[in-house]
């Protein structure tokens, strides 16, 4: 067992976890926060990413004491307030979801990306949710949908 300390979703948080917990086994067991999805269990389908000191990262393979001084962010923190999210809101009025089982590690995915590079090609978009597969709609309308979040976030700049 380990004590830890971090922040989460701008909450600050104190646990103790099994030294064998992983990162999304606690949040969705310990912390409640079920947006964060078990998908493949092997860091291949991107459906537990989370975002670690700003960077997208498999919750999966991430052991929950890693967390340790830390900043992690859900699909359950990155709401403005009352808001959707950008990203959140262009997904929603792109279709770039349908089943929505992919949709909070892609959504994490592209706003990691937005916070680091605000102006993204479409390559580099398709290359920042590479490591998240979805299985229903294709990537055309999630492309379109981070490309637009992109536009309206430059709007507000």
């Amino acid at each position: 067992m380990q004590n830890i300390s971090f922040t989460l979703n701008g909450d600050h948080v104190e646990a103790t976890v099994k030294d064998n917990c992983s990162m999304l086994d606690f949040l969705r067991r310990d912390m409640g926060l079920t947006g964060t999805k078990k998908g493949c269990g092997e860091g291949e389908c991107g459906a537990c990413t989370i975002m670690m000191n700003g960077d997208p990262v498999n919750a999966c393979l991430m052991l929950a004491a890693e967390a340790d001084g830390q900043d992690i962010v859900t699909i359950e923190g990155i709401k403005l307030g009352a808001t959707l999210h950008p990203v959140q809101q262009k997904f929603i009025e792109k279709w770039g979801l349908q089943c929505g089982f992919c949709t909070p590690g892609m959504i994490i995915s592209a706003v990691s990306l937005l916070k680091e590079n605000p102006h993204p090609t479409e390559h580099e978009i398709r290359d920042a949710i590479a490591g998240n597969l979805c299985r229903c709609t294709g990537y055309v309308k999630i492309v379109e949908a981070i490309s637009a979040a992109a536009d309206v976030l430059q709007e507000e700049v």
